[in-house]
């Protein structure tokens, strides 16, 4: 089975990969704050979800 490779998908999805891609880290940043001043249940979900995403993206898994 072929890996992964986003420049086969059709230019509106990559465009959607790279525009989450780039938004991830801001809402990332914003979210550990708001978790390290108000912490809650959903808030240490979102964060690790938001961190685990990161880190696909800066490993090019996605």
């Amino acid at each position: 089975m072929a890996r992964y490779y986003r420049y086969r998908l059709p230019p509106w999805a990559r465009h959607c990969i790279f525009i989450v891609e780039k938004c991830t880290l801001p809402i990332m940043i914003f979210q550990l704050v708001r978790t390290l001043l108000f912490p809650s249940t959903l808030d240490v979900f979102l964060s690790g979800l938001l961190v685990g995403l990161y880190i696909a993206f800066y490993l090019e898994w996605i």
